[in-house]
């Protein structure tokens, strides 16, 4: 690498100083968890004003060294707190850069952070990535990129002069950005990892798929994906019509009349538009990725199913309680049953009944927050990793790990506990804040298991040989190996097999199925918009 701890004559700093394409920047070394460190540096211009809502561009050079030992502004969000608090900034396409403090050339590790693709950052304390990058000696790369109205909405509906998913768009620019400068900074540009979390984990699913990703990155990792938390025309439709409504602007609006509005007060309405539109009962959130045609060429089931995904090595996980909290969402049984169902019919009413008897209708609690965490995270995921197991090596895994205080709470391995665990950092996340009240026995033997793994495939393609793929049954294996990460780790096969079954037949692919209340609603939006283009 040509990083040189170098002197700038004005300010008297010192730190490692690296040449990208578009300048020279400095980082700084920590001097608590000796890495090199770079944070905040541009891959992408600002996107703001006419540059809304399109697709991003390269980043513009600069003069000189540029100071990059401060993390950046992440992209303009809301709070979702009791105020309608923004943050953030549209001027928001950076990447922070770890890597051990040596000189080796080391695999690169590329992070795309979760929040429900509405909130979040690169710079999270739990993904600054210090014990990452030095447990598993890689080049940890963490990606800012548009979010929520800005990010995950299609607004084609409203003129033809904008891109469908501008945030998967930043995301492919952050990789062609990190394939020509990586090496400057140590990193192997052949070897290269994208992984993610939640809505970080869709992202991979989404980048596997985009032909305009691949060669960009060589293995993936995509931990609790909500992978058909994808958008179909009518649901960008819907939600195009609705930042209309919400803003107070006619539906013959125009980008332009968007573009001129202060992107603060677009983040507000889109914070409105997930509070007051009641849609997730339906599983329709605001945002989310758009099949388009382009980026995202088809529903990822239906991508992997046909095997037009890149064929690298996948792993693939969930967490055993990923939606726990819907323990508390209903008092009454038939309220449960019926909200399991409602969720269901929205995608295939003709299968609904196979899957609901498979958690006893979902009247007890633990049942519903089961079929839930299932439909969004666990079943989607067993779908694409069968289908991927054909094409490219898959490991699939399990995360069971709880605290004991999290156990007696009956909130188990909930959303996102897997995040301090792989990237050993106990304390720092909301839900790990409870470890204070309780033991935290086991914490550091499964990080440093799901380290090791996670390592090695950051190295080799493939975790350690205590991990069988994801295979189909043989004569002498019994096919579907899931690696079971808890205080002890080991390996099951074809976990909840009768509840897989169930899911086999129904199709995730298509939402709306039933809703002819949101096909008549934009009935007249759409065709407004069509004489107005003609």
């Amino acid at each position: 690498m040509n990083a040189q701890a170098t002197a700038d004559e004005s300010s008297g700093r010192t730190g490692p100083v690296v040449t990208t394409t578009s300048g020279r920047v400095r980082g700084l070394i920590d001097p608590l968890s000796k890495v090199r460190t770079w944070r905040g540096v541009p891959y992408g211009a600002d996107t703001s004003g006419p540059h809304r809502f399109r697709a991003p561009r390269s980043v513009p050079s600069w003069p000189g060294i540029k100071d990059c030992t401060e993390y950046a502004p992440p992209a303009l969000q809301g709070t979702y707190g009791l105020t309608s608090k923004v943050i953030g900034s549209e001027n928001c396409l950076t990447v922070d850069i770890v890597r051990p403090d040596t000189d080796e050339e080391l695999p690169v590790v590329v992070y795309f952070h979760g929040g429900s693709f509405l909130m979040g950052s690169s710079h999270e304390k739990v993904l600054q990535g210090h014990n990452l990058a030095v447990n598993t000696n890689v080049v940890y790369v963490s990606v800012n990129f548009r979010l929520g109205v800005l990010g995950y909405l299609d607004l084609r509906s409203v003129g033809p002069d904008c891109v469908a998913n501008p945030a998967l768009r930043d995301q492919i620019l952050s990789l062609r950005w990190i394939k020509r400068n990586i090496a400057a900074f140590g990193g192997n540009p052949n070897s290269v990892t994208i992984m993610g979390e939640s809505a970080g984990g869709a992202s991979v699913v989404s980048l596997m798929i985009a032909p305009s990703a691949r060669g960009l990155f060589h293995r993936a990792i995509a931990q609790s994906p909500p992978v058909s938390a994808v958008h179909t025309r009518i649901q960008a439709a819907m939600w195009a019509s609705t930042l209309l409504d919400y803003m107070g602007m006619s539906r013959l609006s125009t980008l332009d009349d968007l573009r001129a509005v202060e992107g603060e007060e677009l983040v507000r309405v889109g914070q409105a538009m997930i509070v007051r539109g009641r849609e997730l009962m339906y599983l329709n959130s605001s945002f989310m990725p758009t099949v388009d045609g382009e980026t995202l060429t088809q529903h990822p089931i239906d991508a992997f199913n046909d095997g037009n995904e890149a064929p690298v090595p996948f792993i693939i996980g969930t967490n055993s309680d990923e939606a726990s909290f819907a323990k508390a969402l209903y008092l009454r049984m038939s309220k449960r049953s019926a909200a399991a169902r409602r969720i269901l019919e929205v995608f295939d009413a003709e299968n609904a009944d196979r899957v609901l008897k498979a958690y006893g209708m979902a009247t007890e609690r633990k049942e519903f927050a089961a079929l839930l965490a299932d439909a969004v995270f666990w079943a989607p995921s067993v779908s694409i990793a069968s289908a991927h197991r054909h094409f490219a090596p898959t490991w699939m895994y399990r995360f069971d790990y709880a605290n004991e205080t999290m156990q007696r709470l009956g909130l188990g391995a909930m959303h996102s506990s897997d995040l301090a665990v792989v990237f050993g950092a106990p304390g720092v996340t909301r839900a790990s804040r409870l470890d204070r009240f309780g033991s935290t026995e086991g914490f550091e033997d499964v990080s440093t298991t799901m380290q090791y793994h996670w390592g090695h495939f950051f190295h080799f393609g493939r975790p350690g040989e205590e991990w069988p793929r994801y295979a189909t049954r043989t004569d002498t294996e019994p096919g579907r190996a899931t690696a079971i990460f808890d205080s002890t780790a080991h390996v099951v096969y074809d976990p909840r097999q009768t509840k897989r079954r169930a899911w086999e037949s129904f199709r995730m692919t298509q939402w709306g199925d039933g809703r002819i209340d949101v096909e008549e609603r934009l009935a007249d939006f759409l065709g407004l918009a069509a004489n107005s283009d003609e």
